[in-house]
């Protein structure tokens, strides 16, 4: 009787357990079928945004400068410029030649000769080397041009070592010869000389360095200093006001959509033109909103907002909230129509003042809205360019220059491709941990009410 009774038992588990199974199949099938829909996005992702990361990240292990040939494209090997070459060391001899025939520090510049003569020879050895030598040296003689890389030509590091080491030598020699006696083509063999130096090519495998650099650099951590101080601030104010903005406009009273069209003009003009119209309001001359500042008091002098520290970064900032407020109203307008006006109604039934429905149902039901536009505008802050750069470009004294002006500064003034782009890669890191603490202290409950559902 007993074995009878457990029977249906097994029966029920088994069926129980088949169920369970299937509900694990089915869920297992709609996530693979979830990832299908979504890999096309993922990787449109990253190509437009992860891939150029990892293209700055790949240069910034390279010295790249483009006002240096020798470090204007990368080099991973020791490479060989036969025309560069060639246009040196055979006017160096004969220049040589002309002054030992006039007497001039004969021994020195026999030994100099020698030298050059035997790297000649050692160069022209290789098979392969020999006839490159001869294709740009007839070149050059009938002069034809030399495409783009042809005269280049890859050698390993001992013979590069040794050129170095000739180069060096000659150099020295002729700076000695120069000091203890006056040469005809002085200058001429002097400037060639150093001309040789410029043939060969070393690899700019920099690996790490201009991170080294940039993280130890003051100024670096001052331009990190200045985007934070400029990033917190402004969308501190932008939130604050954005928020009362959203819920006046919110209300319903005549013109109401009139007041919402006219309140996004100022988000509406371009960056540039907004920048250069503060500038001009902010003039230390004629500017209005300069001469109203020292009215109240709020400065000292008219000039005090364009060229003092203080006065400069409040500048910014003050023109980044009057353009941008408009901004983070819209989108918090935007969460405040989907809350339902009859929960107001019953919490008003309830007894609840508008402080209390503020704080019970706005805020609450408005957080994924608040999350949306402070990612939104923090990353966009940090990584202001347009205002700054038009309105101070980064001064006095480097006291608004941002993170994202000191990389173009570093990239095109300097023409550093190689810094520049490692201090593109901080910016995206910095961007990326912003999102990242956005996403763990705002949105974590977010996700756990999704997960839940």
């Amino acid at each position: 009787m007993h074995s009878n009774l457990e029977k249906p038992d097994k029966k029920i588990d088994h069926s129980v357990g088949n169920v369970q199974l299937k509900q694990k199949k089915k869920k297992l099938s709609e996530r693979s079928a979830g990832y299908l829909l979504i890999f096309p996005s993922m990787l449109l992702i990253l190509i437009v945004a992860i891939w150029p990361v990892l293209q700055s990240f790949y240069l910034s292990l390279f010295d790249l400068k483009l006002n240096d040939p020798t470090k204007s494209t990368v080099h991973l090997n020791y490479s060989f410029d036969l025309e560069r070459y060639l246009n040196s060391a055979p006017f160096l001899i004969t220049a040589i030649d002309q002054e030992i025939q006039n007497g001039h520090q004969v021994d020195q510049l026999t030994k100099i000769k020698t030298e050059i003569d035997q790297f000649d020879a050692l160069l022209q050895k290789d098979p392969d080397l020999k006839k490159s030598y001869q294709t740009i040296n007839d070149k050059l003689m009938d002069f034809k041009s030399i495409s783009d890389g042809e005269a280049l030509i890859s050698i390993d590091k001992k013979l590069s070592k040794r050129y170095q080491n000739m180069t060096d030598n000659v150099q020295q020699e002729i700076k000695e010869v120069t000091k203890t006696a006056k040469l005809e083509q002085g200058e001429k063999i002097v400037g060639l000389s150093k001309g040789l130096n410029d043939a060969l090519i070393k690899s700019n495998f920099v690996g790490l360095q201009h991170y080294k650099e940039n993280l130890s650099s003051p100024r670096t951590w001052l331009a990190i200093w200045n985007t934070l101080v400029f990033t917190i601030v402004s969308v501190a104010f932008e939130l604050v006001i954005g928020l009362a903005i959203a819920l006046l406009i919110n209300k319903a009273f005549f013109g109401r959509g009139l007041i919402r069209a006219s309140i996004l003009i100022p988000w509406a003009i371009p960056t540039a033109v907004s920048a250069l119209m503060w500038k001009f309001l902010y003039d230390g001359q004629n500017g209005i909103v300069a001469h109203l500042f020292e009215k109240v008091g709020l400065v000292d002098k008219m000039s005090d907002l364009l060229t003092t520290n203080i006065g400069a970064m409040f500048s910014v900032i003050f023109t980044d909230v009057w353009k941008t407020t408009p901004y983070m109203a819209l989108l918090l307008l935007a969460g405040l129509l989907t809350i339902p006006s009859s929960l107001y109604e019953a919490a008003a039934i309830d007894g609840a003042n508008k402080w209390q429905q503020f704080i019970k149902i706005t805020l609450p039901l408005l957080k994924s809205s608040l999350l949306v536009a402070l990612l939104f505008r923090t990353l966009d802050a940090f990584r202001v360019f347009d205002l700054i750069f038009v309105l101070t470009g980064g001064g006095p004294a480097n006291s608004t220059e941002t993170i994202s002006i000191l990389a173009y500064k570093v990239m095109f003034s300097q023409t550093n491709f190689g810094n520049g782009s490692s201090l593109s890669v901080i910016v995206f890191v910095c961007v990326a941990i912003i999102s990242i603490i956005y996403i763990k202290l705002l949105g974590a409950d977010l996700i756990q009410d999704s997960n839940k559902k």
